[in-house]
């Protein structure tokens, strides 16, 4: 927001430099950008936030101006006169879409005459960087940046029908905007039409059929309230941005609107003549008359800043920011009700009023060494889950990533799915504009970018939010997962996923199942099961995937489920004392049948290891020569120990006798 300091005077009186004044705005919120002379006058750059969309015009900064100086502000009082002729009879105003504009305020003009503007007009836009057009187009600019409200002004002769109608665009309009560059229209934007055509596109920019020329006699005066939201999305799909368009992203204050309007014409008046008829075309509906007030105890300023501030001081602040007080008196804790002005939408709740008292009051009035009472935050479940997470695969050797939540079509086409893609629309995302589904696709580009740079196998990880359908609160619609990849062997990655659950709660069990997706190698993919319910899954990825990416090795790929890695976590480390006895180990080679699985061979021997079974692990897994065509053989580790003693050769010989037999028995498993 650009001030011009000579326009800044018209409101506020100022008998300090305007280094001073800025100095003062900037600790006050309105960080300083820069001060640069311009003429006579000088022009200082204020950066306004996002919440303060009452300092996008001159008034809301001298405002802030008087309360910070203790000094009066003035407003002009916008009178404005008729020659008595009702504005109804010449206009009407109809909304269709009152969800995109709630209200739309319409005067006319007429007998104006077009021409330059007069010179304090055309300085004072120029010294913010606004070019003079005529004098009709030139107040439009004024009000918006004297107030913050924009408005448009329309030749009345060329809307046809002689009437505004606010709606949503039919399939296939096109519009012609100022900038003489042609825009098309779809169903979920606002549009300001006539009779027959659109006109303007609503709150964004104007039309060319109806614009300001020197032909102009006649003018039409918009003031309107639109949705901040569509405003904001028509904008960027069109990539068409307006000072308007700025405003209406942040909102307005819908209660200025008749001022706004009537400042317009008064001024239109001033410096082009003409007759404006009676009244106003009001449209839609009324703006809410109050907001809830909202409670000021005067005890929290300590707890919250550290310091106390007078009762009187706070109010005084308070209510020259145009917080009205409900009544004098106050409670016995001093407790005051305020109402928040129409302009001060930001402020809702008790922490707002004391930033305001705290900001005007001064922060550099809190000392440093000044005591806040203060409680140490603990984590969350789910950051110290997380916490697990990265602990334990970045020992296993991987490295977290960071990748953007959106992603190209084909990349999203890579790991398939039921649900629906979901896609934004906009200039700045031509090509990756598909909210993703997996983030295996991300992690792989990320893999492929690190082969190009000759870093060969490169582990990744990352725990993030995928986006499986728009249905706002279902949780369902946006899970979080935790993906990997890696070079390494299905095995190892199997590993990698029981690692991480034993590190979040050492009792459960991960379990796989075959999968047949088509992303998997044949045979090389499953479905992962944590205590019997589904997890995620695992697998290598098929050749004709990783060759979309220009990938040189083979990739194996996890991607889990972070929400039933959280429903039932036991993070408490559980002591265990260090074996004092050694192991015994011995190896057995199984034949089986094709169909067999690890799982299956691990339960029977863990079944009938027994007690003194310590633990169990897969060696290889071999077919070919010597073994039958539907067979195949599992070479597998069991080691044995005893909490207080050594095991004898003949305990361990027991056991794996009975391991061979129930294998045998229950699997037709033969020892090899």
């Amino acid at each position: 927001m650009i001030v011009s300091w000579n326009w800044l005077k018209d409101y506020v009186t100022l008998d300090v430099p305007p280094a001073e004044i800025a100095e003062r705005l900037m600790m006050a919120g309105l960080n300083l950008e820069s001060i640069e002379p311009h003429g006579d006058d000088q022009a200082i750059d204020l950066e306004v936030t996002s919440n303060r969309p009452d300092c996008l015009g001159h008034i809301g900064i001298a405002r802030e101006v008087s309360v910070l100086f203790n000094k009066p502000l003035t407003i002009p009082p916008a009178h404005v006169k008729s020659n008595g002729q009702p504005v109804e009879q010449a206009t009407s105003v109809a909304i269709e879409c009152p969800d995109l504009c709630p209200r739309y305020v319409a005067r006319v003009i007429r007998g104006v005459k077009i021409g330059p503007s007069p010179k304090w007009l055309r300085e004072r836009l120029e010294a913010i960087g606004i070019a003079s057009i005529n004098n009709v187009v030139d107040v439009t600019n004024y009000c918006l940046m004297e107030s913050g409200q924009p408005l448009h002004a329309f030749d009345f002769d060329k809307l046809r029908g002689g009437r505004i109608v606010v709606r949503r665009p039919r399939p296939g309009e096109k519009i012609q905007a100022i900038d003489h560059n042609e825009y098309a229209l779809t169903p979920d934007m606002c549009i300001i039409c006539d009779a027959e055509r659109p006109v303007a596109i609503g709150g964004v920019m104007g039309g060319a059929a109806t614009e300001i020329s020197g032909s102009t006699k006649n003018v039409l005066i918009e003031v309107a309230d639109f949705s901040s939201m569509s405003i904001r999305a028509t904008a960027r799909k069109l990539n068409l941005h307006s000072p308007s368009s700025y405003r209406f992203e942040r909102g307005i204050d819908a209660h200025q609107m008749d001022w706004a309007s009537r400042r317009c014409c008064e001024l239109i008046q001033q410096v082009a003549g003409g007759e404006l008829l009676e009244g106003a075309v009001w449209a839609g509906e009324p703006p809410v008359a109050q907001r809830p007030a909202v409670s000021l105890r005067p005890h929290q300023f300590r707890r919250i800043l550290g310091i106390d501030v007078a009762i009187d001081e706070s109010h005084r602040i308070l209510s020259a920011l145009g917080l009205k007080s409900t009544g004098n008196q106050t409670d016995a804790a001093g407790t005051r009700q305020y109402l928040p002005p129409s302009w001060r939408r930001d402020i809702s709740r008790e922490a707002d009023l004391i930033e305001e008292v705290a900001r005007i009051h001064g922060y550099e009035k809190i000392p440093e060494d000044v005591f806040v009472p203060l409680s140490l935050s603990q984590k969350t479940l789910t950051e110290r889950v997380l916490d697990r997470i990265r602990d334990s695969l970045t020992a296993a050797g991987f490295f977290e990533t960071i990748t953007l939540s959106f992603i190209s079509g084909e990349l999203a086409e890579l790991i398939p799915s039921n649900n629906t893609k979901l896609s934004v629309d906009h200039s700045s995302r031509r090509q990756e504009n598909t909210l993703r589904q997996s983030l295996i696709p991300s992690l792989l580009v990320v893999r492929r970018d690190n082969e190009r740079h000759g870093n060969f196998n490169a582990n990744l990880f990352e725990t993030a939010g995928v986006y499986l359908g728009a249905r706002p609160g279902d949780p369902t619609a946006e899970p979080r997962r935790l993906s990997f990849v890696t070079g390494g062997s299905f095995v190892e990655a199997k590993g990698v996923v029981e690692t991480l659950v034993r590190r979040i709660n050492p009792q459960s069990v991960v379990t796989v199942r075959p999968s047949d997706q088509p992303h998997f190698v044949p045979g090389r993919g499953a479905e992962v099961q944590l205590n019997g319910q589904p997890l995620g899954w695992l697998g290598e990825l098929s050749r004709d995937l990783t060759d979309k990416l220009d990938l040189r090795d083979s990739v194996i790929a996890a991607e889990l489920d972070l929400g039933t890695l959280e429903a039932a976590p036991n993070l408490v480390p559980t002591f265990a004392e260090l074996p004092r006895y050694p192991s015994i180990s011995r190896d057995l080679n199984f034949v089986l049948d094709e169909a067999t699985s690890w799982d299956t061979l691990s339960e029977v021997v863990r079944a009938a290891a027994g007690p003194s079974l310590d633990a169990l692990s897969f060696g290889s897994q071999y077919r070919g020569q010597q073994i039958p065509a539907s067979k195949k053989s599992y070479v597998l580790t069991v080691s044995f120990r005893a909490a207080d003693r050594t095991l004898t050769s003949d305990e361990v010989d027991a056991a794996v006798k009975s391991v061979i037999e129930a294998c045998s028995a229950k699997l037709n498993a033969a020892l090899r």
